[in-house]
Parts: C-alpha cells; structure tokens; sequence
C-alpha cells in the first residue's frame, strides 16, 4: 500500500470538509422540512403551543450543532496544520518511556484537550438549551460528578485496552492485528456484562419495580412470550432529565430492562407492558447479538486495514510527525479511517431502523393490539419534543430509529385485531 503524503492529506482532509458540509446540507433540509401545521395523527397529544415549541427546540439544537461543529473542525485543523501533533508527540518523548506508556500520555493530551474544547458546549447545553426548554434537572454538582466518574471510567478501561493494543502492535508481528481483534471482541463481549451491573449504578440508581398491577403485567407479559425475567427496574433519570425513556441492557443474569421513572409516571399499564414488549422483541429476534456481531467483524476489518497503515511513513508525515508510531498511527489512522466509518455507520443505521420497525411488530402481534404502542409514542414524542417531521435525507445519516409517523402508519397496518380502536 503505498500512498503519498500529498494524497493522504487530501483524503483526510477531504473527509473532514466533506462531512461538515453533508451535514449542514441534512440540517439545513431538516429544518426547511418542518411544517406549520400539526399532523393529523397527533393532535390527540400535541397542541398549539406543545408543536412550536418542539420546533423551536430543533432550530435552536441545530443553531447550536453548527456553532460546535465549526469550532471543532477549525480546532482540527488549526492544530493539525500548526504543527500541533509533532509538539505532542515531543512533549511525549521527552519523557523517555516506553511505547505503551509514550502512547497513553500522547492520547490523554489530545484526549484533554478535546474535553477542554467539548465542556463549554456541553455546559451550554444543558444548563441553557435544555433548561429553556424545560428538561434539565442536572444539578451543577451532579455534572461534575458525572464529568469525574466519567474520565476515571475512561482512564480504567480505555487505557486498559489500549495498552493491551500498542503492546500487541509493538510486539505481535504480522499477526498482531488478528491478536487485537481477539483483545477487542473480549473487551466488548465483557462491557456487556460490566455495564450493566458495575458501570450504570454508578451513574444512576435502579430500584426493582414495586410490586403492584404494573409488575403482574410485566411478569405476566414475559411469561407468555417465555422470556427469562426475574425483575424490572426503574432508574431515576429525573435526577438529570424530565426526558422519558426504556431501555433493555445485558445478558444472561445480567440482563435488565429498565423503565425511567418519567415514564411511568406518564404512561398507563398497557402503553408501559407495550414498549417493554418492544424492547423485549430486540432480545428475541436476536437483534443484540447481531449488532455486536457486526461490531466484531467490523472490527476485525479496521485492525487489518491498521496492519496496513500504522506504519506507513507519508501517513505521519501529513500530520507533520518526525518520528513514527503506533500510538500515534492509531490517532491518524481514525482519521484516514473516517470515510470508512461513514459508509458503514449509514448501513448501520439503515440495520437498526430495520430492526425497530421488526420490534414493533413483534409487540403488536404478541400483545395482540397495536393501540397501547401508538399511544405511547405518541405520549414520548410529546413529552420528549420530538421532530415530528424530519426530513428523509436527515434521517437517512443520522437516525436509528424511525421517524414516529412512519412507525404509527406500520403499525397501523399489522394484522388487524378485533377490539383494537388504533384502527377504527
């Protein structure tokens, strides 16, 4: 593989470019795309004032989008074209250790500084974007506390894995990269079992669903489609947003399904037993398993295509690097990477809007009734101030769901059933 300084730096460079301007095109046609009037189909949920209000939401998260967007791609490239890496890589060297610990200081620089660039924004966010429009509930205390658990999170398991990775690169030979890929799919197959048990409670906390009609239904509901459930919990997401949600997470004994406290709060038992039986139709059409199964060839693919690169001189001379390295390879080979990612992501996304739409269909034919699903979207879309209308092009880049309409018409259109007035 031999590529030229000149043309690699074009490629990157090109992609960066390239997808700044893709991405204002979909904002801008997402946008454009809203509509004056209240559709139909949610007037039952939405008023007046509940739809410009969802609208001013988009725009201002769009406005705001862009401003990030362009600070970040001018950083970028400021930092890449003053020389910016070599300095790094400098200060790095200067230390005279060896690759693996030379690699996690030049990534916890560029890694910082991408956290000093990202926390204004994402103060701005939250406690002015989205306290205007009536969803944050985060306590400046809890940001931070959250911001800390985060970085040492990061530190544990991302200077874990990617100390297993430079050795293996350093050491492993031509078969490094197949090495890699075993290091990275354990990694992965272990943070489902993690996460769920060690890294979300300190987050949030779960409480096991009180007993009651809700639970009974559940339980009753699980049975029926022979789901192995031992319990529901509820989270309390409130504590950080009045946003409402359901998530499921986990495997084996640690698999859970969790329902935010907003959500129950603003659902009836059967909207409730019906997204649960969505996200129960993830786990049984196998949807979990291929996603991570694609994740794992996928990155099989990128520590191939890396064998390849990490070593490549013109791809550290387009970043201006004197001396090559893998730790250094692996920042620059992300980046020659992107265009890559870009397809794959699309595809990833087409997949996932696929499988909701299967998910759907599951809850509808199980539960028999497709009303209590309709009604609970619609109630999320309202309380969440969903974008109604999204434009396709929008949606076809970046949503992996859906859009709710599209959804409540697919439903509509699974085998009717007798009693259900989603239909009449």
């Amino acid at each position: 593989m031999i590529f030229s300084q000149t043309f690699i730096t074009i490629i990157i460079l090109g992609t960066l470019v390239g997808a700044f301007i893709t991405n204002f095109i979909a904002d801008a046609l997402n946008v454009k795309h809203l509509k004056p009037s209240l559709p139909e189909e949610f007037k039952d949920h939405f008023d007046d004032r509940t739809y410009l209000k969802s609208q001013n939401y988009l725009k201002t998260n769009t406005r705001f989008g862009l401003i990030v967007s362009t600070c970040n791609l001018i950083v970028l490239l400021a930092f890449w074209f003053s020389g910016g890496f070599q300095v790094a890589d400098g200060f790095v060297r200067s230390f005279e250790k060896g690759p693996v610990i030379s690699g996690l200081i030049f990534t916890a620089i560029l890694l910082g500084l991408k956290l000093i660039l990202s926390l204004p924004f994402s103060i701005y966010s939250t406690f002015v974007i989205e306290e205007k429009f009536g969803f944050n509930k985060t306590t400046p205390q809890l940001f931070a506390t959250d911001l800390v658990k985060s970085i040492l999170l990061s530190v544990l398991f991302g200077g874990v894995l990617l100390s297993v990775i430079i050795f293996l690169l350093e050491s492993g030979g031509p078969q490094a990269w197949m090495m890699c890929w075993a290091a990275g799919a354990v990694f992965l197959i272990a943070v489902q079992y993690i996460v769920p048990t060690w890294i979300m409670p300190l987050f949030n906390k779960f409480t096991p669903l009180e007993e009651g009609p809700l639970k009974q239904a559940i339980l009753a509901y699980a049975d029926s489609i022979d789901f192995s459930l031992s319990n529901v919990f509820v989270m309390d997401g409130s504590k950080r947003s009045s946003r409402s949600n359901a998530f499921f997470t986990g495997f084996g004994k640690n698999k859970r399904i969790v329902l935010f406290d907003t959500l129950i709060e603003e659902q009836t038992i059967d909207e409730l037993v019906s997204v649960l039986a969505h996200e129960m139709g993830h786990f049984k059409k196998h949807h979990i398993l291929k996603r991570m199964a694609w994740g794992i060839v996928q990155m099989g693919v990128i520590f191939y295509l890396m064998s390849l690169c990490i070593s490549h001189v013109p791809l550290f001379q387009a970043f201006k690097i004197e001396i090559p390295s893998v730790y250094a390879g692996l920042i620059f080979f992300s980046m020659l990477y992107a265009p890559v990612d870009l397809f794959t992501s699309i595809i990833m996304q087409v997949s996932s809007r696929k499988d909701e739409y299967e998910a759907d269909r599951f809850a509808v034919q199980t539960l028999k009734r497709s009303a209590p699903l309709i009604q609970a979207l619609k109630k999320l879309s309202a309380h969440n101030l969903s974008n109604l209308t999204p434009h396709p092009f929008y949606v076809f880049l970046n949503y992996s769901h859906p859009p709710v309409l599209n959804r409540i018409n697919t439903l509509r259109q699974i085998s009717p059933s007798p009693g259900d007035v989603s239909r009449v």
